[in-house]
């Protein structure tokens, strides 16, 4: 797909992985829709704007059903089209399952998983219907492996790539193209307040022996929507954390 004037709505959007993402699509020339549940700062709008695009921002919580249609009728409606779907909105409530209450779980099902199927759920018939378009989750490594205190996280994050998966079956028929990328350990903010110790221990599990940066994921979410014969796939960026 040439990128050039296409559409692509990145949910996550205000920071982190999400914000470089939205960046890298902008310098393809794509017109940006950006969500969060909270206002995106001015300095980012004014960032992704100095490439020459449009770019919109759509606040509300794609956990909820309704507000994740409102998401994809109101970018229809702005530019006409969705190209590229982009899921990256997630939390994380981190317990061991001895200690986790069921709205700790709850919660990280709703935003990663059932977040990433409102979306496609309001998106896919326009995809389809317009016979192209690229849908890409961002799960995580640990929805591969499994952690420690992260059972209600792996799991909505493994049950992304099982999304991926169907929905790359049911959607190849038309040409739309559905694939997830699974992160490993990436250079972030929360990462930088570990202890020496902490990201010593961590590296430790990497063969690269270095921390993934936000525009390795987006780099990979441009190269996949591009692609009109890669589908269904999960694309592991870690460094070979995971292989």
């Amino acid at each position: 797909m040439e990128l050039k004037g296409k559409t692509v709505v990145v949910t996550g959007s205000s920071r982190g992985i999400g914000e470089a993402i939205a960046e890298e699509f902008a310098k393809q020339g794509a017109n940006i829709v950006l969500n969060a549940r909270k206002a995106i700062p001015e300095e980012m709008l004014e960032k992704l704007q100095s490439y020459g695009v449009e770019v919109e921002a759509i606040l509300g919580d794609v956990s909820d059903f309704n507000s994740a249609k409102h998401l994809i009728d109101q970018t229809k409606e702005r530019f006409g089209s969705v190209d590229v779907l982009i899921n990256n909105a997630g939390i994380n409530r981190d317990k061991l399952v001895m200690r986790m209450d069921e709205e700790d779980f709850d919660v990280t099902y709703e935003v990663n998983l059932k977040g990433s199927f409102n979306t496609i759920r309001h998106a896919l018939p326009l995809m389809l219907k317009q016979r192209a378009g690229s849908i890409i989750n961002i799960s995580s490594v640990v929805g591969e492996t499994g952690n420690a205190g992260q059972a209600n996280y792996a799991a909505s994050k493994a049950g992304l790539i099982g999304l991926t998966k169907s929905v790359a079956r049911e959607a190849a028929m038309r040409g739309v193209t559905c694939n997830a990328i699974t992160p490993g350990f990436i250079e972030t903010d929360m990462t930088a307040a570990l202890s020496d110790k902490v990201q010593e221990a961590m590296l430790g599990q990497i063969p690269l022996k270095k921390f993934g940066k936000s525009k390795d994921i987006a780099e990979t979410a441009v190269f996949l929507s591009k692609s009109e014969y890669i589908t269904g796939q999960t694309i592991r960026v870690n460094g070979g954390m995971y292989m």
